[in-house]
């Protein structure tokens, strides 16, 4: 275990750090112990009434995830960080929702993928505290491991865990990302804070699927954005209308949360939209051949579900789309060159397109 430069008291090593996150492109910082007793119960109860449906990866590592010091060991303390996404310019999401002619593709994936570029980023800080406060042993992550990222946020202060299950700030809303650098120096903790959600149901009412079977419980299974990017094979035929034209991802939950209206807006270039994916004709996407997906999107986040589950998710969207000759014709000349996978959607969009 690492020892801490005792001439730095609490209060301003806290400070400090949080200072040299934000030089670091980091929006707040918190501390936190790794006892996570409570998040294990829950994780157990999640997974074992199986709404993790296809990721396996939850169930995966034993207790590694709940536990900070068995996935790095002599891990004491767990520093989370926060880095706002929500792009400007970009178009009014509503408006996009509202029309079927366009895709929706939720607002963290308009830009750069986030991982390497707070991966970096988290690296340079903990270089920085050890240079600093005194050696540490360290490892960074950044959705890239068992971590329970929310939990240890919530712990950190960083927010509260919303009836949405995402965490949610008084000032800053929810578009923000979360990075983890896991460490064995002894650093002060910060402390949690109160919850806020209070007896609003927004986030539960407007969910398209109702995914959140309860407050603060998710089914995954039912969830747009488990649908468009995790799941490997056909969507579910109960789940297809409700998708509406959302292609990938779904930020429905979180545009309704009243907490939003203080979100903060990213300076960082690399989370604007790119390929005028904030507002994109479906029918110019759906004709992207598979090298186009993969050089078009080099890059971001929506490259790893791959050119088959993209135009699946496009087909559905498509099928939901008022009646229209042209989509007719798109999707039986698409029909000919795809996979059994794509037909198979394209033709419950045709079923669609034929019965409106």
């Amino acid at each position: 275990m690492s020892e801490l430069n005792t001439s730095l008291v609490k209060n301003e090593l806290l400070a400090s750090m949080r200072a040299w996150a934000k030089n670091h492109g980091f929006q707040d910082l918190g501390v936190s112990d790794i006892d996570l007793a409570v998040a294990e119960k829950g994780l157990a109860q999640w997974l074992a009434k199986g709404f993790h449906g296809e990721m396996s990866y939850m169930a995966h590592h034993g207790t590694k995830r709940t536990r900070p010091e068995e996935l790095v060991s002599e891990t004491i303390r767990v520093i989370t960080v926060r880095m706002d996404y929500w792009p400007e310019p970009a178009a009014e999401p509503w408006s996009v929702l509202a029309n079927d002619q366009l895709g929706f593709v939720s607002r963290y994936a308009l830009g750069r993928d986030y991982h390497k570029l707070m991966r970096k980023r988290l690296v340079r800080l903990a270089e920085k505290i050890k240079t600093e406060v005194a050696d540490m042993g360290y490892r960074v992550f950044c959705d890239s491991a068992p971590v329970m990222e929310k939990a240890l946020a919530e712990k950190s202060g960083i927010g509260w865990v919303g009836k949405h299950t995402n965490i949610l700030n008084r000032e800053h809303g929810s578009y923000f990302f979360l990075g983890e650098i896991y460490t064995d120096l002894p650093l002060p903790l910060t402390s949690a804070v109160k919850e806020h959600c209070g007896s609003c149901t927004a986030c539960i009412d407007v969910c398209p699927t109702q995914a959140i079977v309860a407050p603060y419980q998710v089914d995954a299974r039912r969830c747009i954005s488990y649908l468009t990017i995790e799941l490997q094979g056909a969507i579910p035929v109960e789940f297809r209308s409700m998708m509406g034209n959302r292609i990938y991802g779904c930020d429905d939950c979180q545009l309704v949360c009243p907490w939003n209206k203080f979100a903060q807006m990213t300076t960082l270039p690399d989370f604007f939209p790119r390929n005028d994916l904030d507002a994109p004709q479906l029918l110019y996407l759906f004709a992207w051949t598979e090298q186009e997906f993969l050089t078009r999107l080099a890059g971001s986040p929506i490259r790893r579900i791959g050119h088959q589950s993209w135009l699946r998710n496009i087909a559905v969207a498509l099928g939901n789309a008022k009646s229209n000759p042209k989509i007719i014709d798109v999707l039986q000349h698409q029909r000919e060159s795809s996979t059994d996978l794509v037909k198979e959607h394209i033709d419950w969009a045709l079923e669609q397109q034929f019965q409106a």
